[in-house]
């Protein structure tokens, strides 16, 4: 959530800063500013509302064609409403100083009052507005604006990412992070600051993924790296991005989330990269350090949560391994883990490997000294830092705040792990794993095939169906998390109130609120061991006159107002056809309502606070 962008060199850095925050814009926002220095004034342009809105008043103000130092904020709101007077960036009440932040400062109004007994006023409902007028604060004790900075952020308690500019010295960007994602991008001449890579990767591949307690001190042509304690310098490794912009780009596509839905077989191509060995082995040598769990514990996050609770099925069918998937808010804040080191390992899994809920999970089991393991996308993001050992899903770049390439790659990574350990614990038959590893070689090509016809079908039914008040998704089994899924694809898309549940639990209350206009999804698949058990689930729906959408395979005897056919996969790699038609079918209902589909509202894409 929140996008910072921070620019210095030798370009005109108000469009840059501008570009930086469209690159940006996926991470959800209501509210954007700027601030630059001209004529010794420091200059501050905000507004509510989209880019768009800052853009024409970037124009009409018309004093920032030769600046050549500036920072950038898109805002997603925590403290005060999504008002312009609330935008970034802040500045002190001195003009000397403007701040953009990231985050939450937990003890913001015991500093406020602190600041407001000391003559300083606020105009903003804004932690970020107390952070700044704090740094300026500590400027009367400090013999610089390094000294006051680091002070003011060691008082300052929670979770930030800021990048600070200083009207008496407009050739330097001070930077620093903790507990909220902070990139360096180090170009030739120029250096970019920012909160994820795409805001700069036009101009630079060069990074550096800032720690929790350092402080970035950045020139045209220089900068160091300090911890925040002690103000002594540190190195830092710079690693090259792979992916380029054009990878970020909607290629043709009507919206980045159906780009995103059309690369899955590719997703699966790469993600299986150099893990299929020529033996039908699966390639983890990551796991090799780690012990074979006695227990697993999935901890995740939303989407993530929804592939952890698919993953489950795998590992205790497969494996063998005893599974407890949990929710990462919930797991963080148990009085007791109850974990054994030597037996129990800890699976964290997120897409950007910033998830604040997630990550203090980690930090968690990792004081318990449980081994962890972490899944996610983004290389050097702090769960991939922080973890044992780390799984790289392969996706690409997500832009779309409602993930779907993300999940499938999720889901293939989890598949991997319980293929690697089922033959560890040679708990598989042969050819049971050899199958499931030839349908894994042509499950990209397969999918790839059925992408276009799941499409023209989700486009159909989401015209007859658009208009429903609610909705009930519904599967079994590994098509349990599925049905998750399914129902918050469409609440995050198109606002529709929905509910995945397991089958066997609508007569123990919710089939209570059936009725002709409240359809219901059914995920039934053919081979399911429960298939028999959904069928009946389905038959008492339409008993009491309910809509039904079957998806199932060619061949089967379901009655529904509409079935939807997709070609049969075995057993849980089903899930890989199933997971694409919920996506897609959600998209088309919130394109066809007139939906953002690739920002909806209240929703950032990397949830980095509480």
């Amino acid at each position: 959530m929140c996008g910072i962008i921070g620019y210095i060199g030798h370009r005109p850095a108000v469009p840059i800063v501008l570009e930086g925050l469209e690159h940006l814009e996926y991470r959800g926002y209501d509210s954007a500013g700027l601030g630059y220095v001209f004529n010794q004034d420091l200059k501050i342009i905000r507004s509510s509302g989209k880019l768009n809105n800052l853009k024409e008043k970037v124009i009409n103000e018309g004093s920032s064609l030769t600046v050549m130092t500036a920072i950038g904020h898109t805002r997603w709101a925590t403290h005060g409403a999504p008002e312009e007077r609330n935008a970034h960036p802040h500045m002190s009440n001195d003009k000397r100083l403007a701040l953009v932040h990231n985050g939450i400062i937990e003890n913001y109004l015991e500093l406020k009052k602190d600041l407001l007994s000391l003559g300083y006023s606020f105009k903003s409902d804004t932690d970020t507005e107390v952070l700044v007028n704090l740094i300026s604060e500590c400027c009367h004790s400090e013999p610089d604006l390094l000294h006051a900075l680091a002070k003011a952020l060691r008082m300052a308690k929670g979770a930030f990412a800021i990048c600070l500019m200083d009207r008496e010295a407009p050739n330097v960007l001070y930077a620093a992070r903790n507990q909220a994602p902070l990139i360096f991008g180090q170009g030739v001449g120029e250096n970019f600051i920012a909160s994820d890579v795409p805001a700069f990767l036009n101009y630079t591949r060069d990074v550096v993924f800032l720690e929790d307690g350092q402080i970035l001190v950045a020139q045209s042509g220089d900068h160091k790296i300090l911890r925040l304690n002690d103000l002594q310098s540190v190195s830092c490794e710079t690693q090259r991005i792979q992916w380029s912009m054009q990878a970020a780009q909607k290629g043709g596509y009507r919206h980045f989330m159906l780009k995103e839905i059309f690369e899955q077989p590719n997703v699966i191509t790469d993600g299986l990269t150099g893990r299929l060995e020529n033996n039908d082995q699966i390639n983890l040598p990551e796991l090799e350090r780690i012990l074979i769990p006695k227990r697993l514990h999935i901890v995740a996050c939303g989407t993530s949560y929804h592939a952890g609770l698919w993953g489950e099925h795998l590992l205790e069918h497969w494996a063998h391994i005893p599974v407890q998937t949990e929710i990462a808010s919930e797991f963080r804040y148990k009085e007791e883990l109850l974990l054994d080191p030597n037996e129990d390992v800890v699976l964290v899994i997120s897409q950007s490997g910033e998830t604040a809920d997630t990550l203090a999970a980690l930090r968690r089991a990792k004081e318990a000294k449980v081994k962890t393991i972490g899944l996610c996308n983004v290389v050097g993001s702090s769960i991939a830092r922080e973890a044992d050992c780390v799984l790289y899903t392969q996706a690409g770049p997500e832009i779309s705040v409602a993930s779907t390439k993300a999940m499938t790659s999720q889901m293939l990574m989890l598949t991997c792990m319980a293929l690697y350990y089922a033959r560890r614990n040679k708990s598989m038959s042969l050819g049971l794993r050899q199958s499931t590893l030839g349908q894994l070689r042509s499950l990209a090509q397969f999918l790839s095939q059925e992408l276009p016809q799941m499409h023209t079908m989700a486009k159909a039914l989401s015209r007859k169906y658009a208009q429903a008040k609610s909705f009930f998704y519904l599967g079994r089994g590994y098509c349990f998390p599925l049905a998750l899924e399914g129902a918050l694809k469409l609440k995050e898309l198109s606002y529709i109130h929905a509910e995945g549940y397991a089958a066997g639990e609508m007569k123990h209350g919710p089939i209570a609120l059936i009725d002709p206009t409240f359809p219901t999804f059914v995920l039934a698949p053919a081979e399911s061991e429960m298939y028999a058990k959904i069928k009946s689930n389905m038959v008492e729906i339409q008993a009491r006159q309910g809509q039904v959408i079957a998806l199932t395979n060619p061949g089967t005897d379901l009655a529904a107002d509409d079935r939807w056919e997709i070609p049969f996969l075995p057993g849980p790699l089903m899930a890989f056809l199933i997971l694409p038609c919920l996506q897609l079918f959600s998209y088309e209902v919130s394109d066809y309502l007139g939906k953002d589909v690739d920002q909806p509202r209240n929703l950032a894409k990397s949830v980095t606070v509480e």
